[in-house]
């Protein structure tokens, strides 16, 4: 099973923390700048820790140059239970 995620990301933040925007849709903050891959690398890095995956099992399937990124995690969980993990359960709306 994998859980798929659509984050925008927010390269050199200073922060590294998942957010909710206006929109509803996912925001990771990264302190990584965005060149040489190295905010992509924090990113699942950071995934993966917050799922208990690998880094192997997250994946970016869209978005490598992009703000806008598709992920693939290798993981049982639900899209519910990952905003669970990342502390935002009863704060907003589920699509």
């Amino acid at each position: 099973m994998a859980l798929r995620l659509e984050i925008k990301v927010v390269p050199s933040s200073g922060k590294l923390c998942f957010a909710i925007d206006k929109q509803q849709r996912l925001k990771c903050y990264l302190k990584a700048q965005a060149e040489e891959g190295k905010a992509n690398y924090e990113l699942i890095k950071f995934i993966a820790k917050t799922c208990n995956v690998t880094q192997r099992e997250v994946d970016i399937v869209s978005g490598l140059i992009s703000r806008n990124k598709v992920l693939l995690i290798s993981t049982d969980l639900t899209y519910e239970k990952f905003l669970k993990l990342i502390g935002f359960d009863k704060q907003i709306k589920l699509f």
